[in-house]
């Protein structure tokens, strides 16, 4: 074989050496081939509008001025951009679940041998699938976000509470809900690819956001006023609230807890790749 000819091959090769790129490729069309994929996201971002458009439009002052009306459900001052992100939890649950399908769906399919030896680095394909969820998540999320806010704008019409998009902080609140709801979406990833089954996934997911605070209810009252902001659900909704209410932690504080509480199951579901077999 003449040099040239090696040169040929050696160049054949390297043409064809999985890079971080074509694994993102690779995750992009695996999720729009699921019908599942791109329908719960679809039915994500609908319960978003809906629930925020339901708010807005059967919001009623309260008698006593204190700003709290019949919309807020959590007893707290209500706002124009709270009503509209009155969907926030259960969306989070639902982009969860969208996550923990694109992870674990693959080891109850057995596919993901067949991806794991196309990808021996397997942290890449941990990586792209967050990055693709949490990529479309961000960019849908926001935008039902500025939609509920906008239709929900004829529902709040001569109420005080009302704003206006260019209002202090209101983008700031929308956009992060939309983040708020990415990293909800690849904390499913994470947990998904740990967990390696879809049932334990979302039961984990469920238990971390919304069972969690239930247990700490039993430490001692100083203890669990100190932990409570910290939970991933609390630390999660601060990140788009317009205003802070008391013992809650700052949006960008908030923003640094629940990236934390991301990274931790992405961290943990790195080393079980690492450490064990399919």
């Amino acid at each position: 074989m003449t040099t040239a000819t090696l040169t040929s091959v050696t160049t054949d090769r390297t043409g064809w050496k999985v890079t971080g790129r074509r694994v993102l490729r690779s995750e992009w069309s695996k999720f729009w081939s699921l019908r599942s994929s791109w329908i719960t996201l679809v039915a994500a971002v609908a319960v978003l509008i809906a629930f925020g458009v339901i708010a807005a439009a059967v919001y009623r002052a309260p008698s006593d001025g204190t700003g709290s009306g019949s919309g807020s459900g959590s007893g707290t001052t209500m706002d124009a951009v709270g009503l509209a992100l009155t969907g926030t939890s259960i969306t989070g649950l639902i982009v969860g679940v969208l996550g923990v399908l694109m992870s674990a769906g693959e080891y109850g399919t057995g596919m993901v041998r067949s991806t794991y030896a196309a990808v021996p680095r397997r942290w890449l394909v941990l990586a792209s699938k967050s990055v693709v969820t949490g990529a479309l998540v961000l960019a849908l999320s926001t935008l039902g976000a500025l939609i509920s806010f906008g239709l929900g704008k004829a529902g709040l019409h001569g109420e005080d509470i009302a704003l206006a998009l260019g209002d202090a902080g209101v983008p700031r609140s929308l956009a992060g809900a939309g983040v708020h709801l990415a990293l909800f979406a690849v904390l499913g990833v994470a947990l998904g690819s740990l967990i390696r089954s879809t049932s334990g996934s979302i039961a984990a997911l469920v238990g971390i956001v919304m069972l969690l605070p239930g247990l700490a209810a039993v430490l001692p009252g100083d203890l669990q006023d100190s932990l409570d902001p910290y939970f991933p659900g609390n630390a999660g909704a601060a990140i788009h609230a317009l205003h802070r209410a008391p013992d809650t932690l700052s949006p960008g504080a908030g923003l640094v807890v629940f990236t934390t509480w991301v990274a931790l199951a992405l961290a943990a579901a790195v080393i079980r790749l690492r450490r064990t077999d399919v």
